[in-house]
């Protein structure tokens, strides 16, 4: 993972505007007051399932190294677990975006609020099935987690 690179993509997304509608950027997928940016993005498990445990491994240890640096900038983030939302979703409360759409693929997310910012920035390991690939997601809201 190139940190630099991706540093850089949450400057942008603290700095700029957040959509007021739903659409695909060049980061990733956004929706009013949110942007999900895929910063990283592994092959699939479809034909070769063995690598699944050092990938994910892998993942986990570049997003423990990203907010490494951005502890260093904003100070200990908190790490919130999705299982809660995901669980209320599923009984049928409606919960906000991204957030609730979260839940379905990240089990947790470590979570900044820089006061800098106003905005709530985390970040995840994305997985929606065992065969689909990993993503290391940065997302950047408005929207505090319910």
């Amino acid at each position: 993972m190139d940190i630099a690179q991706a540093l850089a993509v949450i400057d942008r997304l603290c700095s700029g505007p957040l959509p007021a509608e739903h659409a695909r950027t060049d980061a990733g997928t956004a929706g009013p007051g949110y942007v999900i940016a895929e910063l990283q993005t592994s092959e699939d498990f479809w034909e070769d399932g063995a690598r699944w445990e050092e990938v994910y491994e892998q993942y986990e240890c570049d997003r423990e190294a990203l907010a490494q640096r951005l502890t260093e900038r904003w100070g200990p983030p908190q790490v919130f677990s999705l299982y809660s939302v995901l669980e209320r979703s599923l009984e049928g409360e409606d919960l906000p975006e991204p957030w609730a759409s979260l839940s379905g693929h990240v089990t947790d997310v470590t979570l900044w609020r820089p006061q800098d910012t106003g905005r709530w920035i985390s970040l995840g390991v994305s997985q929606w099935d065992r065969e689909l690939p990993f993503q290391l997601l940065a997302v950047v809201t408005d929207l505090a987690p319910p």
